[in-house]
């Protein structure tokens, strides 16, 4: 396949062909940075967390120290599934099926993909999983 450059500033439209070339290329380069900066972050806190000082003497010091880290490990595992879910993205991509609901084959669209690139449901396909979802959690509080 040709490399492909994208005009400066360019932006996918409703009125090109869904999912053409040049989405394909944008969409990869979006996601491709997203994914960049997640590792950089990533990065950032491992530097971080080995420079910490783990033996504060003052127990204020030391809950404050362990609280912050508890918090950049729980960010650095969200990292690291948006990171799986890039990958997702990319492979579609790579495969031809990005851009396109999982469930039900009809076009995510653009928007929605500006908004969340590694969606893999329509609107209307993403609604249903929420509904059924919550009417199970109220159905699993309700049975506790």
């Amino acid at each position: 396949m040709d490399k492909i450059i994208l005009p400066q500033g360019y932006k996918p439209s409703e009125n090109e062909e869904y999912m053409n070339p040049m989405q394909l290329e944008y969409f990869k380069q979006k996601l491709l940075n997203w994914r960049n900066g997640l590792l950089a972050e990533s990065r950032e806190t491992l530097n971080h967390l080995k420079e910490e000082t783990w033996n504060e003497p003052d127990l204020n010091d030391r809950a404050s120290v362990e609280t912050e880290t508890t918090i950049e490990l729980r960010t650095r595992d969200r990292y690291r599934k948006l990171i799986d879910k890039i990958e997702s993205a990319l492979e579609r991509i790579n495969t031809g099926n990005y851009g396109y609901c999982e469930e039900t084959g009809e076009a995510i669209g653009i928007k929605r993909l500006e908004a969340r690139p590694v969606a893999t449901l329509c609107i209307e396909a993403q609604e249903r999983h929420e509904n059924y979802e919550k009417t199970h959690i109220d159905e699993d509080l309700l049975d506790s």
